[in-house]
């Protein structure tokens, strides 16, 4: 639950997050209870978010990972809302490996 854990806590407290990172995830596609209020307040919010975030970083172990189709769907929704992130993929699933090469990628983010 990470990744999820990452997008409802931070997008919607950017006043208290400068940098974002998610790993192998995205809202489920399947079902808009869950996602379509986060897209609305996206929506509202968008130009806070994008000023707010000095960093939204989004990976994914491709499309061999189980979360993979939601985290498409949801890179469309934020460019259609014009949420601002930066997406790395990396082969090998919803793995530890993939996740272990993320984090090496995304830490020096942290500190530019």
């Amino acid at each position: 639950m990470g990744g999820l854990q990452t997008l409802y806590a931070g997008v919607k407290n950017t006043d208290l997050f400068s940098y974002l990172g998610v790993f192998s995830s995205g809202w489920f596609a399947n079902n808009p209870t869950l996602s379509d209020p986060q897209y609305a307040f996206m929506k509202t919010n968008a130009s806070t978010i994008n000023t707010n975030l000095k960093q939204l970083w989004i990976s994914m172990g491709g499309p061999e990972d189980i979360a993979f189709q939601n985290c498409k769907i949801m890179r469309q929704k934020f460019d259609e809302l014009g949420i601002k992130y930066q997406y790395s993929e990396y082969p090998g699933g919803h793995t530890w490996p993939v996740w272990r090469h993320d984090l090496y990628s995304f830490v020096p983010l942290l500190f530019k």
